[in-house]
């Protein structure tokens, strides 16, 4: 496996709003190592569409795939052609999907955004195809919203050759990236609730960068998922002097996932 020197944590919780409507999570992600490195991403389905957690995670799936694949043949993530490449393989995986299924399928179920890094012993790249949220040292940076909230899908690249593409986002020597954070745009809701109590407790959500910074999000394989479920889960509270019981919904509306890779701690 691969002997970079970063710890990683990775989640994803069901938004408010889609179980209300009882509609699946339409967020994935997926980590993967190899002795060549690591590659790393997030994507978000299209809302409106019909299946769109089918093509999210198919394409988080090929992306970490084809991101190390690349790796092994020698292609760093400071190539040149390296987003090419990639960006190439998932129109060809995507387009093969849909001679197979049928136009409609891009619309229905193939629509998604990414957010991605690929890291190795020299270079750490992050790119993107579409909004979500990327924090690098602790820097947050978001991405969209976009117009008439319609971000630019890969997908789209299909039915019209060269419309979107991976965007590079940072390219930094792997010596130089502290920590990492990766997000759908649901994670963006969490920089505006860092001051707001948990529906079923006196404790506020906290910064973004408790996600980074607390050691028992890597020392436990499910805190993270714990923690964005306790966020996201109703209660219900008594008011005592009003005399009523008072619901507190999940403070999460759409689907909410993360990545995140940070420099491991030395063992004291």
């Amino acid at each position: 496996m691969s002997s970079l020197p970063f710890e990683s944590a990775a989640a994803t919780v069901l938004g408010r709003e889609h179980a209300r409507a009882g509609r699946n999570n339409q967020d994935a992600f997926r980590t993967r190592a190899s002795a060549h490195g690591l590659a790393a991403v997030v994507a978000d389905g299209c809302g409106s569409g019909a299946a769109s957690e089918v093509g999210a995670r198919l394409g988080a799936w090929r992306a970490v795939d084809t991101a190390l694949t690349l790796l092994a043949e020698g292609v760093g993530p400071d190539a040149p052609g390296f987003l090419s490449l990639l960006e190439a393989d998932l129109l060809g995986f995507l387009g093969g999907l849909v001679g197979q299924l049928g136009p409609e399928a891009v619309g229905d179920a193939l629509l998604f955004t990414l957010v991605g890094a690929v890291c190795t012993p020299e270079h750490v790249l992050v790119f993107a195809a579409g909004d979500g949220l990327w924090a690098l040292n602790g820097e947050v940076h978001r991405l969209g919203p976009f117009p008439g909230n319609a971000p630019p899908y890969l997908a789209y690249g299909v039915l019209r050759p060269g419309l979107v593409g991976l965007k590079p986002l940072a390219l930094r020597p792997t010596e130089a990236v502290d920590s990492l954070l990766l997000g759908t745009d649901g994670v963006a809701d969490l920089l505006d609730l860092s001051e707001t109590r948990l529906p079923d407790r006196d404790e506020p959500v906290g910064p973004l960068s408790q996600f980074w910074r607390e050691d028992r999000y890597f020392s436990h394989p499910d805190a993270l998922r714990r923690r964005l479920s306790l966020l996201n889960r109703e209660a219900v509270r008594a008011d005592f002097p009003a005399r009523r019981l008072v619901r507190a919904p999940g403070l999460l509306g759409d689907d909410t996932t993360l990545v995140v890779l940070r420099r491991a701690r030395a063992e004291v």
